[in-house]
C-alpha cells in the first residue's frame, strides 16, 4: 500500500499532521515513547493533558503538538499484556480510534509507535500483526479519505517485524 510506510527512527522528529503517543491512562507522561513525546513537546503538552482527565485503554484523545514538528499528538492507551483475547481487541482499538480521531480532525498524515510493546509487555510480533491488520482494514474502509500512515519503529528489530508484516 503506497499510503503505508515504515521508518526506523525517533517519532518526535517527524514533521507530520499527528504522531501517536503510547500513553498511560493518566496522560501525564511516563516511560518510553510517552516520556520522549512529553519531553520534546514541552510543558504545554502536560498542561493540556491535565485538562483531558485521562483516557481509557483502547481509546484516544488529541492535543496540540506544541514544540514537536507534528501539529498534533493523539494519545492512546494500549493494553497491559495479559495474554487474553481482550488484549488483542484493545490494541486494535488503539489504532482504529487514533485513525478515526485523526480523520475527525481532518488530518491526513499520522505516525504510530509500537503501542504496548515496551513497558506494557505486549509481544512485538503479534503486536505488529495486530497493528498492520487494523491499519489495512481502516484504509480499506476509508478508501475515499487520503491518509498517509507511518509505522515508526524505534529499533531495528521492530523495523524488521514491520517489513515482514507489510509484505503479507
Amino acid at each position: 500500500m503506497e499510503n503505508l510506510k515504515i521508518i526506523q527512527g525517533d517519532i518526535t522528529k517527524l514533521t507530520i499532521d499527528a504522531i501517536v503517543n503510547a500513553a498511560n491512562k493518566s496522560l501525564l507522561g511516563g516511560l518510553g515513547v510517552d516520556g520522549a513525546i512529553h519531553q520534546a513537546a514541552g510543558p504545554q503538552l502536560l498542561a493540556e493533558c491535565r485538562q483531558l482527565h485521562g483516557c481509557e485503554t483502547g481509546q484516544a484523545k488529541i492535543t496540540k503538538g506544541y514544540k514537536l514538528p507534528a501539529k498534533f499528538v493523539i494519545h492512546t492507551v494500549g493494553p497491559i499484556y495479559s495474554g487474553s483475547k481482550q488484549d488483542i481487541e484493545l490494541l486494535k482499538d488503539c489504532y482504529i480510534n487514533s485513525l478515526d480521531l485523526a480523520k475527525d480532525h481532518n488530518l491526513h498524515s499520522i505516525a504510530f509507535p509500537a503501542i504496548s510493546t515496551g513497558a506494557y509487555g505486549f509481544p512485538a510480533a503479534p503486536a505488529a500483526h495486530i497493528a498492520f491488520t487494523a491499519v489495512r482494514n481502516w484504509l480499506t474502509e476509508h478508501s475515499d479519505y487520503q491518509m498517509k500512515i507511518i509505522m515508526c519503529a524505534f529499533d531495528a528489530k521492530t523495523a524488521e517485524l514491520y517489513r515482514t508484516e507489510v509484505k503479507k
